[in-house]
């Protein structure tokens, strides 16, 4: 199963975005380089109050859907 890793930093007030409906897709770019677009609502389990931070692991099918995210480090 592919995989990518990516770091994310998002703060309580660029969240509101994606509560509030203006924003639904989170891109990042992954440790190798790979630009990767995700669905914020995958992001929900990993909300603190300080945010979303820490350093994740997308799996991915073959065909290129999301299949799991893992928290790998604050």
């Amino acid at each position: 199963m592919p995989s990518v890793i990516i770091s994310l930093s998002i703060s309580p007030n660029e969240l509101l975005k994606y509560y509030q409906g203006a924003a639904q897709v989170v891109v990042a770019q992954s440790t190798t380089g790979q630009r990767v677009q995700l669905p914020a609502s995958i992001l929900r389990q990993f909300v603190s109050p300080s945010g979303i931070q820490g350093c994740f692991e997308i799996h991915y099918s073959e065909a290129g859907k999301l299949t799991e995210i893992v928290k790998i480090s604050s």
